[in-house]
């Protein structure tokens, strides 16, 4: 193996790993910040809070960083696919900028939630959490999966299989969110289901990683 062939295959396990990097840290995050029991008052959210300082804080980093790693996976595959100058690419790329906009939004209400000024902070904190949730599930996700779905089924990257998952994600959080949109609160089945799109990303970054030796001697890395 040449050096070109070998630096092109580290390149498609870094990117691998990206991802599955980000998807950890995502799972991670949310499994030590849980949230607080439903329907808490005012005073215990405050209680909650300067019980799991640390947690929550943490999970925020966690969740902050995450979609970072896994965009970069995400702009790698539209690379290989040299889609970087194609609609379906620069869509991937928006979809992928508003995904990270609402996590740092919802990242921002988790850490404003720790503040007892005003009184009612953590309460209109998980209010704002709750509306944003909405965001995720009427654009963020859909305005990534759909074009990253394209630019997969269209390439060699991975097999096709992932770009027509990536439609079939894309088309049911755009329903979800339509559906539950009277709804200011997601139920939690509907706000679990999201958790469906890590395995996506967990796969597809292995399939990645299995796949960086024929990949880096098929594509070019300009």
């Amino acid at each position: 193996m040449n050096k070109t062939v070998e630096a092109k295959q580290l390149v498609c396990v870094l990117g691998g790993l990206s991802g599955v990097c980000g998807v950890v840290l995502l799972v991670l995050s949310f499994a030590i910040n849980n949230g607080p029991p439903p329907k808490a008052t005012t005073a215990e959210l405050v209680h909650f809070g300067q019980q799991n300082y640390a947690k929550i804080l943490w999970g925020a980093y966690m969740q902050a960083v995450a979609p970072v790693l896994i965009i970069l996976f995400a702009f790698l595959i539209v690379h290989l696919a040299g889609a970087t100058q194609k609609l379906s690419g620069w869509m991937t790329f928006l979809g992928a900028t508003i995904l990270m906009s609402v996590s740092l939004i919802e990242v921002t209400f988790y850490i404003g939630a720790l503040y007892q000024d005003p009184v009612m902070m953590p309460f209109i904190s998980l209010n704002l959490i709750s509306a944003v949730q909405h965001l995720y599930f009427i654009v963020a996700a859909p305005a990534l999966f759909l074009p990253l779905g394209i630019v997969l089924v269209r390439s060699r990257v991975l097999p096709k299989i992932f770009g027509y998952l990536a439609l079939v994600l894309a088309a049911i959080f755009a329903g979800l969110g339509a559906i539950f949109l009277l709804r200011l609160t997601l139920p939690d089945a509907v706000t679990a289901f999201a958790g469906v799109q890590a395995l996506w990303w967990l796969a597809a970054a292995v399939a990645l990683m299995v796949r960086s030796r024929t990949l880096s001697e098929d594509f070019s890395f300009n």
